[in-house]
């Protein structure tokens, strides 16, 4: 079963791709104090949909470009909602 997460769009500047902001909660070995670790994805949207601030699902699939391995699955909120 391929990848799913579930993030922010960041930017949608380019065509047909958007940049999801991913932030998951790690803790820290020895002193056990939590703390966000941030990474970003770049998502294949067909219809040019994600506005930015929309929290998106993407979905892991075959690589599309050199940097681009997933694609928007479904838009979970939007922006202004």
């Amino acid at each position: 079963m391929s990848r799913k997460i579930v993030g922010s769009v960041v930017s949608n500047k380019m065509d047909k791709t958007v940049v999801v902001l991913v932030a998951k909660h790690k803790t820290h070995p020895i002193y056990k104090k939590r703390y966000k670790v941030t990474t970003k994805f770049k998502a294949h949207d067909e219809k040019n949909a994600c506005k930015i601030g929309d929290t998106v699902e993407i979905t892991e699939t075959a690589k599309i470009s050199r940097d681009k391995h997933f694609t928007v699955s479904k838009v979970i909120s939007e922006a202004g909602a």
